[in-house]
Parts: C-alpha cells; sequence; structure tokens
C-alpha cells in the first residue's frame, strides 16, 4: 500500500471524524493521525518503519494547516516557480531550468481544495463564472489559477514565488547578467534621472533588473511603486507601494494601474516605478515622464527596443484621447523614453541582458545601440564606441566615464 494512499485514506478518516479543524490545533491532529494511522496498519496488515509514519502525519498536518505537496516547494529558496499541469504533472523551475518532479495530486479535487485555501484570504472564488484568477499570497508569492471550462487538463496553477533574497549588484555581475562596466554606465544613468524602459520576454529578468536599479535611487528621493501583483521591494527607507484590484464578484471595485498611476501624481513622487506596463496607463505614464517626473521606470514584453516603441505607441492611442494622432503620439514616446534596455533568458536558464540602446530625440523612432551582445565572439555584452547624446546629463550627476569602455 502506498504512502499517498495511506495518506488519502487517514485524511479521509479524519476528515469523516466531524473535527471542527478551526478549533484544534496541530498536536491535537497528529495525535489523532498516529492512532488512526495504528488502526489501518492493522487493517491492512502492513507495518510502516517510524520514518514512514513521521512522514505521513507530517503529510496530515500539512493537508489541514498547510498547502500539502506544496508545502516543501514553497519553503525550498532555490525553487522561484511552480507550475501544475492538472493533478499529476508538477514542474518547478530551479536555477533558471525546468524540471518535472515526483508530486503529484489524488485528482482535480485534490487541487482545487488547496487552491481555495490558497484564494481565501483574498476573498475570491475559482468557479465557471470566474475560471481564471490572478493573486498574491500571505508570502507574496504571484499566484495564477486556470480551470474548467477554459481547460480540459484539470486546474493549471503558476506560482511564481516572491523572492525575499534581493540580488546585489555584485551577485548581479557575478550571475554574468552584465558586467561591472555595463552596471557603472546604469547607474549613471538612474542618477542622472534617465527614463528608463526595460524589455524582454516572460521570465527574462526584466523585474530583478528593474529592483536593481531602483536601488541607485538616492535615498532621499520618495519612489511610488505601482504594481498589478507587487514582486519589487526595493531597499529604500522612502518608498510606498501601490497595488492594482480586480473587480469583485459582482465587478465593482476595480482599481486599474491607470487609477494608480494618476493618483501618484498627486503623492509628490520623485520617481515613479510601474512593474509592467501593458494597457491603456501608458498614457499617464508617458505624461508623468513629460511633465516633470524624470527618472521613472517600468517593463514591458517586447522583443526589441523598436517592437517595444511600436507597442508603446498602440497602447498610448488606445489611452489617449481620440483626437490624438499617430504623430502626435511618437512625438510624445520620443520625448520621453530615453534608454531601452534588452534582457533575455538563455537555453541554460540564465539572463542577461543583451541590449542598452538610447532613444534619439526626433520625428521618427531612431535606435543608437550603446551596447549589444555579441554571441560569435566574446559571448557577452560589447561597448558599440558610440556616445549617446545625453553624455552632459551624465556627466553632470556622475563621474562616469566612456573612456574605459573605448
Amino acid at each position: 500500500m502506498a504512502n499517498n494512499e495511506i495518506l488519502k485514506q487517514l485524511v479521509e478518516e479524519l476528515r469523516n471524524s466531524r473535527f471542527d479543524f478551526s478549533k484544534v490545533n496541530a498536536s491535537v491532529i497528529s495525535q489523532r493521525a498516529k492512532i488512526a494511522l495504528k488502526t489501518i496498519e492493522r487493517n491492512n496488515n502492513i507495518s510502516l518503519s517510524p520514518q514512514q509514519q513521521e512522514e505521513i502525519v507530517e503529510d496530515v498536518i500539512s493537508y489541514f494547516f498547510g498547502l500539502g505537496p506544496l508545502d516543501r516547494l514553497l519553503k525550498d529558496p532555490e525553487i522561484s516557480e511552480i507550475l501544475i499541469n492538472g493533478p499529476k504533472q508538477v514542474y518547478i523551475e530551479k536555477r533558471g531550468g525546468l524540471e518535472l518532479t515526483d508530486i503529484s495530486f489524488w485528482d482535480e479535487e485534490h487541487i482545487l481544495y488547496f487552491i481555495e485555501k490558497m484564494l481565501a484570504p483574498t476573498g475570491r472564488r475559482l468557479s465557471e463564472f470566474e475560471p481564471y484568477i490572478d493573486a498574491r499570497l500571505n508570502d507574496g508569492s504571484r499566484l495564477n489559477v486556470v480551470r474548467k471550462p477554459i481547460t480540459s487538463s484539470g486546474p493549471v496553477v503558476t506560482i511564481r514565488k516572491f523572492m525575499h533574497h534581493k540580488f546585489s549588484v555584485e551577485e548581479f555581475i557575478k550571475l554574468g547578467t552584465a558586467d561591472k562596466s555595463v552596471m557603472d554606465f546604469l547607474k549613471a544613468c538612474v542618477l542622472a534621472r534617465l527614463n528608463i524602459l526595460i524589455i524582454g520576454g516572460a521570465s527574462a529578468g526584466k523585474t530583478t533588473l528593474l529592483n536593481i536599479l531602483a536601488s541607485f535611487v538616492p535615498e532621499e528621493e520618495r519612489i511610488i511603486v505601482i504594481e498589478d501583483v507587487r514582486e519589487l521591494n526595493i531597499l529604500k527607507n522612502h518608498v510606498v507601494y501601490l497595488e492594482a484590484r480586480p473587480p469583485n464578484i459582482e465587478g465593482k471595485g476595480e482599481i486599474t494601474i491607470r487609477n494608480l498611476v494618476k493618483n501618484a501624481l498627486h503623492m509628490r513622487p520623485d520617481r515613479i516605478i510601474i512593474g509592467e506596463v501593458r494597457s491603456n496607463e501608458v498614457w499617464d505614464m508617458i505624461q508623468a515622464m513629460n511633465t516633470g517626473h524624470e527618472g521613472s521606470m517600468t517593463t514591458l514584453h517586447a522583443n526589441s527596443p523598436l517592437d517595444a516603441l511600436d507597442r508603446l505607441e498602440a497602447l498610448f492611442i488606445m489611452g489617449s484621447p481620440s483626437n490624438f494622432s499617430s504623430e502626435i503620439s511618437k512625438r510624445q514616446i520620443i520625448r520621453s523614453i530615453d534608454l531601452i534596455i534588452q534582457t533575455s533568458r538563455f537555453n541554460d536558464g540564465s539572463r542577461r541582458i543583451v541590449q542598452i540602446s538610447e532613444v534619439l530625440k526626433g520625428k521618427e523612432y531612431v535606435i543608437q545601440d550603446i551596447f549589444i551582445f555579441d554571441k560569435e565572439k566574446e559571448n557577452k555584452l560589447e561597448f558599440t564606441g558610440k556616445i549617446p547624446s545625453f553624455l552632459p546629463r551624465l556627466q553632470k550627476k556622475t563621474d562616469f566615464s566612456f573612456d574605459k569602455l573605448s
């Protein structure tokens, strides 16, 4: 008889005992589980080792007071994401690579039980009327759930763990994401209050880089951070975090990123940092950058700097008044965005900066590459030799020099 079958039988027996689990603690459950386990051993003519008994009892406690099979994955600091594709397939991301685990759930109901527990603090419920949910767990991890009727493989759960350990610049360099000269340049750009857009695909390290850049903001400045679901953790004294809120089951109470950007302008921000722009909040972000809020930063899903500018334009027009033409929108974007940094995830799971480009000021989108990743020669980010037009701004605020890169 497999341990998983014993655990299932033990859980059913305890549930049928009509305990009020809200009024008992783990110690009481542990004692009752040990007694019930002896009965199961006797009835099935099996003998479990003390270690097996202890593991099963711990799993029972985890079932009633934790998140069952997910507990040990959530506690493992090396795991960054948990991907559940139905009851029998659980993947994890560890050190940048995906691994299939030996963890499985009994059935769809077993997964839904833990999903309900995760969602309970949010006041939301997964149902056929709301078959997908994006939420945040108590520890800050980001939870996305999809169920029938929009998936046929059973509940699909994606947990992006909130990484309490924040990379220092030194660790960032050691990982090979960028070398010291590049990070010195980016620090100078932040201190010079350039408006910075970080782009890349999913899990390309955009948020991690944004967190690093935010650490360069001077201590005396007030930072307003706006996110859909909080992922940033900026180690500064004067940081205010604002988080969007979805509508309730009645379709009321929604607070969008755009609402928060508008409100942030009344909160005396020195810097506005938006975790990711993906909708009509781009309009308000661009207006903020053009009206005295230099030094703002955000991320965007895009495959290249030019693609990013095209996408910004489309989002800008979507959120702007109807009389705004493409030409005017383009002009606004060119004036506001100074620097675009592209990150990429490589086949070995590593994340690297692959391009740093200046948005030249003019009537059309013109990109000047300052650093670009050289795959054929050094396999690293190389200085192109092109000096950005904003160099006087860097020299005014910092002692950074391109001489050592030439």
